[in-house]
């Protein structure tokens, strides 16, 4: 008998008050996604056969993200609109139209977004109803989990709906639950509403459950640091400490050095080769790959980076879609932004910032300068104060510097403009015509001149 497909229901139809914002909360950023997307993944993870997302305040805006966002097109969604929240029941009842009758159904959160494929695994093999659980040392806020003298659950029961005994339960419901579409389907409609918030809860399945002597299983998480939901803002800094430390973990335990793992933020994919140390500080967003022996400093940025073999990044540095060869040099406080690539042992230094430039093997730009638009040939010195002057105020021009030229400091290069093989320009000249090979060549006034008795302009009083 084939298995049943999976249906997994998110509901991330909340409005989110608490977090004080015009953002959906589902759309609120961990390690650089929305949250919804973590609980998305997860669903694919799980080999989901269709992920139903069910959508209210501004779920436009949350489509949106999916449909035009960076991982467009990545999942298989079924976009489900609940124009009213009445309760979790009412929710995952407007999903149910479109979840075959041998489908086996799993309800996650929106907001619930550290919840692993391995723990919600054992939840969708099992037969009759499977709750995910937690024991909490403070239980408040959930509903509270009743079992009978042979620990079989028999109800759930919501924190304003229960005595005093009940309160003082320490296992809590979590919301997520897996059960056989089938039975969902006859069960949902029968819910009420005659309760403190007068909702329709999905946690009123369980009951029914029971009555109709069908199995109601409830299984503890084992970490549950991954059921914590996001309500405000405090919350959202906490679970994004605790999935920043759980990737900082992984990545060391396949030889990545992070010299603090509690000051490390990956917002994206780092693949990394053998020796590689990261200081302290250090934001990664994007894709990024680093080669052996690759050294970031403290406090850098890097977002879809491509770094050879031996390259160090010193510290304040930010670079943007970026390829570097092996044994660059970078910064201290270098920028280098999108369309970049240097070839191996470049060093661009403190102060200097390059944008869609190529550098060849060798070449140096050590400080205080700037290089965009710029095709730069092998064993360059561009000395400090150096700008490609690339905009006309219009258009983007192009500086080609061929193979070994020197390059005097304080040079202005004005775009577009060409210096040829092993050129030399003095210090302070403003280039505008091309500049013949292996010559040297100057462009300042003729003399230094003095003007005595010239008073420099003054503020009015």
């Amino acid at each position: 008998m084939a298995a049943s497909p999976l249906h997994v229901i998110i509901l991330a139809a909340g409005q989110g008050t608490r977090m004080r914002s015009k953002v959906p909360k589902v759309l609120h950023a961990l390690a650089g996604k929305p949250l919804v997307w973590h609980v998305v993944q997860t669903a694919s993870e799980l080999g989901a056969a269709t992920c139903h997302v069910v959508y209210g305040h501004g779920g436009e805006r949350v489509r949106e993200w999916f449909d035009q966002g960076p991982d467009a097109g990545r999942f298989k969604l079924n976009w489900v609109l609940q124009a009213e929240q009445k309760g979790t029941g009412h929710a995952v009842q407007q999903a149910m139209g479109q979840v075959p009758e041998n489908g086996q159904v799993l309800v996650l959160y929106g907001d619930v977004p550290l919840l692993r494929a391995a723990t919600l695994q054992p939840l969708v093999m099992r037969k009759g109803v499977a709750l995910l659980t937690a024991v909490l040392d403070d239980p408040r806020g959930y509903g509270r989990i009743l079992r009978d003298l042979d620990e079989a659950v028999t109800g759930i029961v919501e924190e304003a709906d229960a005595t005093p005994e009940q309160r003082a339960v320490g296992e809590i419901n979590t919301g997520v639950m897996a059960a056989p579409a089938r039975l969902l389907k006859r069960w949902l409609p029968k819910l009420k509403s005659d309760n403190a918030k007068h909702e329709y809860y999905l946690t009123d399945v369980v009951g029914l459950a029971v009555g109709e002597g069908v199995e109601v299983t409830g299984l503890p998480a084992t970490d549950s640091a991954e059921i914590l939901g996001i309500n405000d803002r405090a919350q959202l800094a906490l679970v994004e400490r605790i999935f920043q430390r759980r990737q900082a973990e992984q990545l060391m335990r396949h030889g990545l050095t992070l010299l603090d793992p509690e000051r490390f933020d990956l917002r994206g994919k780092l693949r990394h080769s053998t020796d590689v140390v990261i200081d302290v500080g250090v934001v990664l967003e994007g894709d990024v790959h680093l080669e052996d022996g690759v050294y970031i400093g403290p406090y850098c940025h890097l977002r879809d980076v491509k770094l050879g073999a031996g390259t160090r990044i010193e510290s304040h540095s930010v670079m943007d879609n970026v390829t570097a060869g092996r044994r660059c040099r970078i910064g201290p406080f270098a920028r280098v932004r999108p369309e970049t690539v240097l070839g191996d042992e470049v060093h661009i230094g403190n102060f200097v910032e390059v944008k869609r430039s190529r550098i060849g093997a060798g070449s140096k730009a050590n400080h205080l300068a700037y290089l965009g638009d710029a095709e730069i040939g092998r064993a360059v010195n561009v000395g400090a104060g150096t700008i490609t002057c690339n905009y006309d105020g219009a258009n983007k021009h192009v500086t080609v510097i061929e193979d070994d030229v020197f390059i005097g400091s304080d040079t202005q290069l004005v775009a577009p403009v060409k210096v040829g093989r092993g050129a030399t320009i003095g210090a302070g000249s403003t280039i505008t015509k091309d500049v013949p090979p292996n010559a040297l060549t100057v462009c300042r006034a003729k003399e230094q001149k003095t003007y005595t008795g010239w008073q420099r302009p003054q503020k009015k009083k």
